[in-house]
């Protein structure tokens, strides 16, 4: 996995500070190209890390434009790596198509 983009943002919550990042990804399938995103969500009380969490879909399309809409929006409205899935789902299922080997 090699990471093309990284979108960074952070919020601050009374004593608490969220951190997240949102990485447009690349790999291999079947010897093509494809694009994937992973979330990753760092949790810090007073600057001690007290939680990470992480989920990714590896491989949602070939097309590396229509993933990366997909980071900005992900980033644009802070989703959560909890709801990642819940947000794209519907969206990387009409990327199936792409992958016509």
């Amino acid at each position: 996995m090699k990471i093309v983009k990284n979108l960074c943002k952070e919020i601050n919550i009374e004593d608490k500070c969220y951190k997240f990042c949102y990485r447009l990804i690349e790999t291999c399938f079947k010897g093509t190209t494809v694009y994937g995103i992973e979330v990753e969500r760092k949790d810090f009380m007073d600057s001690d890390l007290i939680n990470v969490e992480r989920d990714s879909v590896e491989k949602i399309s070939p097309n590396k434009d229509k993933v990366e809409i997909l980071v900005e929006k992900l980033h644009k409205y802070e989703v959560s790596p909890i709801h990642l899935i819940d947000v794209i789902g519907e969206d990387v299922d009409n990327c199936v198509a792409d992958f016509a080997f």
